[in-house]
């Protein structure tokens, strides 16, 4: 029987016995458009991936009116920042008048 490993989300992968992975790894060494990565190379890697962000925001659940909602989906990707800034700008007006 082989090994397996189950995933986070309850996926189980069987891992391949030695001759498979000796066969995988010959077929690596012979592409040459597929390298081994080196240790000192992958160090070397960025990060893929959204930055971390210098300030963190807050999840929430919050009702809204329906047009409000589809207004700022309507304008595209990255709607929730843009309602996020409006928010933010309304704070910053009202705030400095308090």
């Amino acid at each position: 029987m082989q090994d397996t490993v189950k995933s986070r989300r309850g996926r189980v992968f069987r891992l391949p016995d030695d001759d498979e992975e000796a066969k995988i790894q010959a077929g690596i060494a012979q592409d040459p458009d597929a390298p081994e990565v080196t240790e000192e190379e992958f160090a070397k890697m960025r990060h893929v991936g959204r930055p971390k962000a210098m300030v963190t925001k807050q999840p929430v659940s919050i009702r809204l009116t329906p047009s409000v909602v589809e207004y700022f989906k309507s304008t595209g990707k990255g709607w929730q920042t843009r309602m996020d800034e409006v928010l933010k700008d309304y704070v910053k007006e009202h705030r400095a008048k308090t």
